[in-house]
C-alpha cells in the first residue's frame, strides 16, 4: 500500500477509516491522522453519500460481490474530486465479513476531457444538424430555382419558336434568301435553348432526386435506350449491340438516364459514319458491376479528358455535333451518386470507350 501509486484502504464494517496509503493522502489532501478513525461517509461528497452506504450494506450482506463505480469525494479544502473505486469485503473462515479494502484512482481529469469531449461532440452534433437544415432549405431552393427558370423561361422562347413558325409558314416569301437563313438560325437557335433547359432540369434531378436502389437489369435498359435511339432516327443504320446479364444494383431511373447520355452521346459523334456501331458490355469486378460503352465515331484528344465531365465542358463544336456539354456531367453525377465513377479512353479518329462504375448486385438478387 505504501509504494503504491493508487489510493488504497482499510475499512471496518462501520464505514470509519482503519488504514490509508501516501496516493490515497494527497488525492484526499489529508494526512493520515486526519482520516483514521473518522467515517468515510464523511470525505463523501453529500449527493453520493445514500449510494455509498448502499454498497457497503451490499458488500457486507454478499448481495454485491464488488463495488466498481465512480463517486466524488471532498478533499480538504472542499474541492470535488472524482474516484474510481473498487471495493471488496474481506472475510474470516467462516464466512463472516471483517473490513472493506478499496483501491480508489483519481478520474477528475479524465471525467472533464470526457465532458469537454460530450460537449464538443453536442455542439457539433447541433452544427450539423443546422448545416444539414441549411442544406436541404438550400436544395428545396435550387430545385424551385430550376423548375422555375425552366418555366419562365420557356414562355419566352415558345413565343419566339411560335412567330418564327408563323413568319416562316405565312410570310416567308416575302423574305430574301438573307431573311429565310436568319430565320432558320432563331429557330434553331430557340431548340438549342428548349434542349439546355431540359438537360439543366435532368442534371437537377440526377442531382437531387431521392434513389430507391434495387436490382437492376442493366442489358435490358441499355437495349432499351438503343431502341430510342433508333426510333427517333430511323433513317440511321446502326448495330447496337448488348451482352446479356449485366445486372447492377441501383436506381433503376437514373441508371437509364445515365445510359441514356452515353449511348446518345455515343450515337449522334458516329453520324460521319455509314453504320452506327455501339456495344454495351461488362464485367464484375470486386463489388462493381464495370459497364463498357464503345463505339467507333469521331473519338476526342484525351489531353482534355479531364474537363469532360464538367457542366458546359464541350470537347466538339456545334460543326463535330458538340451538345450542351451538360450529358456527360449528368451521366458522372449519377455514376457518383451510385459509389461509382467514370472514365474514358479514346483515340481521335477511332471511336471512345466509356467505363461506367456501379454497384453489383448481390449473388440472391434478380433484375424485376
Amino acid at each position: 500500500m505504501a509504494s503504491s501509486g493508487i489510493g488504497m484502504a482499510i475499512v471496518d464494517l462501520e464505514g470509519r477509516w482503519v488504514e490509508v496509503n501516501p496516493a490515497l493522502e494527497r488525492m484526499l489532501g489529508h494526512v493520515a491522522s486526519g482520516l483514521v478513525g473518522r467515517s468515510v461517509f464523511a470525505s463523501v461528497h453529500p449527493d453520493d453519500v445514500a449510494d455509498s452506504r448502499a454498497a457497503a450494506r451490499g458488500l457486507a450482506e454478499g448481495t454485491l460481490p464488488v463495488v466498481d463505480v465512480q463517486r466524488r469525494y471532498l478533499q480538504r479544502d472542499g474541492d470535488i474530486v472524482w474516484m474510481h473505486i473498487n471495493a471488496a469485503v474481506m472475510r474470516d473462515e467462516a464466512g463472516s465479513p471483517r473490513y472493506f479494502i478499496a483501491q480508489l484512482r483519481d478520474v477528475t481529469s479524465q471525467r472533464a476531457a470526457e465532458a469537454a469531449l460530450q460537449a464538443a461532440a453536442t455542439m457539433l452534433e447541433s452544427r450539423v444538424a443546422e448545416r444539414s437544415a441549411e442544406l436541404e432549405k438550400l436544395g428545396r431552393q435550387q430545385d424551385l430555382f430550376a423548375y422555375g427558370v425552366s418555366h419562365d423561361l420557356r414562355a419566352p422562347l415558345r413565343a419566339i419558336d411560335s412567330f418564327a413558325a408563323l413568319l416562316a409558314g405565312q410570310h416567308a416569301h416575302q423574305l430574301d434568301d438573307s431573311g429565310r437563313d436568319y430565320l432558320a438560325r432563331i429557330r434553331g437557335a430557340a431548340t438549342r435553348m428548349g434542349g439546355l433547359l431540359d438537360a439543366l432540369l435532368e442534371l437537377s434531378r440526377a442531382s437531387r432526386t431521392e434513389l430507391r436502389p434495387g436490382p437492376v437489369d442493366v442489358s435490358l435498359v441499355a437495349e432499351w435506350v438503343g431502341a430510342e435511339l433508333q426510333d427517333a432516327d430511323p433513317k440511321r443504320a446502326a448495330d447496337i449491340v448488348v451482352a446479356p446479364g449485366l445486372v447492377a444494383r441501383g436506381d433503376e431511373r437514373h441508371i437509364k438516364l445515365l445510359l441514356t447520355q452515353l449511348l446518345k452521346n455515343a450515337w449522334k459523334f458516329s453520324r460521319d459514319r455509314d453504320r452506327v456501331r455501339i456495344d454495351v458490355d461488362g464485367e464484375v469486378v470486386g463489388d462493381h458491376l464495370v459497364v463498357t460503352v464503345r463505339d467507333q465515331g469521331i473519338g476526342f484528344d484525351m489531353r482534355y479528358a479531364d474537363r469532360m465531365f464538367e457542366p458546359f465542358q464541350r470537347l466538339h463544336g456545334p460543326e463535330e455535333a458538340g451538345g450542351n456539354g451538360l450529358g456527360l456531367a449528368i451521366a458522372q453525377c449519377i455514376a457518383e451518386r451510385h459509389g461509382g465513377r467514370i472514365r474514358a479512353e479514346s483515340t481521335p479518329g477511332v471511336g471512345s470507350t466509356f467505363h461506367v462504375e456501379l454497384p453489383r448486385a448481390a449473388d440472391s438478387e434478380e433484375a424485376p
